[in-house]
């Protein structure tokens, strides 16, 4: 008999629910305020517990898998980083209602990267992808013996074959079809060769923290796996351009092939998005458009 996985909308996430989950399992913070973060995404429920801690809350069963793994991994892999990455205090348990695990972490303080580019905070994307290239650099070293294998990210391009054509089929009349499919296909015959090494899983704008400009921390490690390290540079097209660009390939010891697997994991997952607006105006389509100019534009 199959099992119906339980989402969000049929959990009410809030305040009073972390409270009492706060209050029965971990009483010595009972009496700190609870409040929503701003931007909470959509894997978690996340909220402030006083102004030291965070409680993060899985907002389906599919991303509730990830609660061990960041358990587990998450504070062996922080001493050896050049940047601060979330490390969780404790685990809480299913209770009140609440099906799954979860998690108090510190707080990381910064601003995240979409936010402070939408607000012209971010003036020298160099620092950046210099930053993020050493940090990266850095996670892929970590011996990986035992790290949890791929599902999706991490993996082999191959497993999206068919799902990338039909975007490319569905976007055939506002893309370059020829262009796309050169980069899918050019991509497929290549493959990770070396050791498995850690993978953040989704290094993106709205998964790094900033300072005065100046990149302070990686968040949200849900998608950590070890494998093929091709899809962590999806941000250089995603975010990057021109000279940060460049800095962040030239300060990545990784070779050409996986480079080119990188720019069609970020086409594919553009593709894909951009297929299923029914809005081709809004905020996400134009993004995911820009994205794709970047990637059958630029090398």
């Amino acid at each position: 008999m199959s099992h119906k996985k339980m989402h969000v909308d049929e959990i009410n996430i809030d305040i009073d629910l972390v409270q009492q989950l706060i209050n029965s399992q971990f009483p010595q913070w009972k009496n700190l305020p609870i409040s929503p973060v701003k931007a909470s995404g959509w894997d978690n429920r996340t909220f402030h517990l006083g102004n030291q801690m965070l409680v993060r809350l899985p907002s389906a069963e599919e991303y509730a898998e990830s609660v061990i793994k960041e358990q587990r991994w998450l504070p062996q892999l922080a001493p050896l980083l050049p940047l601060p990455i979330p490390v969780p205090l404790a685990m809480g348990k299913p209770a009140e209602g609440y099906p799954w695990n979860w998690s108090i972490y510190r707080w990381l303080e910064g601003e995240t990267v979409a936010s402070a580019s939408v607000s012209g905070q971010i003036t020298d994307l160099c620092s950046i992808a210099k930053d993020l290239a050493q940090f990266l650099s850095a996670l892929q070293r970590i011996d990986s013996t035992g790290g949890p294998l791929p599902v999706w990210r991490g993996g082999s391009l191959s497993m999206y074959d068919a799902e990338m054509r039909q975007a490319i089929a569905d976007l055939k009349d506002k893309i370059d079809v020829t262009a796309a499919t050169k980069i899918w296909e050019i991509a497929l015959a290549t493959s990770w060769h070396g050791a498995p090494v850690w993978v953040h899983g989704d290094i993106s704008a709205g998964n790094m923290l900033v300072q005065n400009g100046r990149l302070s921390a990686i968040i949200d490690f849900g998608g950590l796996v070890v494998g093929d390290p091709a899809c962590d540079l999806a941000i250089a097209w995603t975010l990057f351009e021109g000279e940060s660009r460049k800095l962040f390939r030239s300060l990545l010891p990784l070779d050409a092939d996986t480079w080119e697997r990188g720019r069609a994991w970020t086409l594919w997952k553009a593709l894909i998005t951009a297929a299923g607006f029914a809005d081709p105006n809004n905020f996400e389509s134009v993004q995911c458009w820009r994205i794709i100019n970047e990637v059958l534009v630029n090398s």
